[in-house]
């Protein structure tokens, strides 16, 4: 018999959804290239459009300004370039500016190089009034500007104010992309509502298969004229080479699925999530929930699902492994560090001294999350307090 395991690291991959491994099995069986005009050509351009409508409905696009990429690093500095057409705006952006808890594909600035940096709150919002600051600067000089905010942090799980920030970059002739990776198939996502230009999205995020996302744009009039990938044309100049059509149509699945669950789903995970935490702070009273505590009596929305907490002196990267023995699959943070357990960036950002942020875990919890898998999780991390406890005590573990 297998041994019990709990799953909780949603937010690094999700478990591929069964509605999108079908769809993935039958695109198997499609010949064509979705570029060929013949029958079997047009049999998988069919799939791919298809795909493209569920992608646009799960972010309130239109379906035309969705592009496929390989993922959301991908999309991410796809539209992090200078050259960016906004009808008869043809401007080159000379400006970058990015929040200090981006994405590390969002960090590095894309094909603008180093950015500027937006500092961030203990909460880890962005600085309204250090970016209207930079926006007025921007502004007078008539330049060109781009700003680049997540939408819900990939650590914290701590959602921005992205409609305020539209306003007060559109209100300085500026332009807003958004990573959304994180929040798409977790919250509502609208990108109309949101006043984004550019949203960036990844199918693994929300149960779809990886190595497949997309750049979506909020109007017609938007254009890259610079493809990161140039080649023969495909997703309408955006991004060149064969489409992936295995990866799109599970994309498009899950999409579907994930739209259509959220309002069953939400509260659901939200309630286990909110219960975890209650627990997390009954085992220890040194525990730090992060984008939580020190935020002041109003602390920002986060996503339902995710919790990033430390209990100072559990080191992460020896809790990840405890907890790992003990049969619960956690991380201690971003899972875009080619395996690598250290000190959060986002945390420093934030203002965490380093030895509290180097004990920082991650759980996220997913739509198959059941009490079991908490229950299973906390017994395990109840025992390693208790151990701490005891050392801290000068008893031996």
């Amino acid at each position: 018999m297998a041994s019990m395991r709990a799953y909780l690291d949603w937010n690094a991959t999700a478990p591929l959804r069964p509605e999108a491994r079908d769809a993935m099995l039958e695109g198997f069986d499609v010949v064509g290239n979705p570029s060929s005009v013949h029958g079997e050509g047009r049999a998988a351009r069919q799939l791919i459009e298809a795909a493209r409508e569920r992608v646009a409905a799960l972010v309130g696009a239109k379906p035309a300004n969705v592009f496929f990429t390989s993922g959301g690093t991908e999309a991410n500095v796809t539209a992090l370039t200078p050259a960016i057409v906004d009808g008869q705006d043809r401007r080159q952006r000379e400006r970058l500016l990015v929040s200090a808890v981006e994405h590390p594909s969002v960090a590095a600035g894309g094909r603008f190089g180093p950015p500027e940096r937006l500092a961030v709150s203990a909460a880890g919002t962005p600085d309204l009034s250090a970016l209207a600051a930079w926006l007025a600067v921007g502004q007078a000089n008539n330049a060109g500007m781009l700003v680049s905010v997540m939408l819900a942090n990939n650590e914290t799980g701590v959602i921005n104010p992205i409609r305020t920030i539209a306003d007060l970059v559109h209100d300085a002739g500026g332009h807003l992309h958004v990573d959304a990776v994180q929040a798409a198939g977790k919250i509502p996502v609208d990108i109309e509502a949101l006043g984004a230009d550019f949203l960036s999205i990844s199918a693994h995020k929300f149960g779809g298969p990886k190595g497949i996302g997309a750049l979506i744009k909020a109007r017609d009039a938007l254009h890259i004229f610079d493809p990161l990938i140039p080649g023969g044309g495909q997703e309408r100049g955006t991004r060149g080479g064969t489409e992936n059509l295995i990866g799109i149509v599970g994309m498009g699945a899950a999409a579907q699925v994930a739209r259509e669950a959220l309002e069953q789903d939400t509260p659901r995970i939200a309630s286990l999530r909110d219960g975890m935490e209650a627990q997390l702070r009954l085992i220890s009273n040194a525990t730090t929930i992060f984008g939580v505590d020190g935020a002041g009596e109003a602390p920002p929305p986060r996503l339902p699902n995710t919790t990033l907490f430390a209990v100072p002196g559990l080191k992460s990267e020896t809790s990840v492994m405890a907890l790992d023995l003990a049969g619960v699959a956690v991380s201690a943070g971003s899972a875009c560090s080619s395996g690598k357990v250290a000190a959060s960036p986002v945390l420093a950002s934030m203002g965490v001294s380093d030895q509290v942020a180097t004990c920082a875990l991650r759980i996220s919890l997913g739509p198959e999350t059941t009490q079991n898998d908490v229950d299973l999780f906390l017994n395990a991390w109840k025992e390693r307090v208790s151990r701490l406890s005891k050392t801290q005590s000068g008893i031996a573990a």
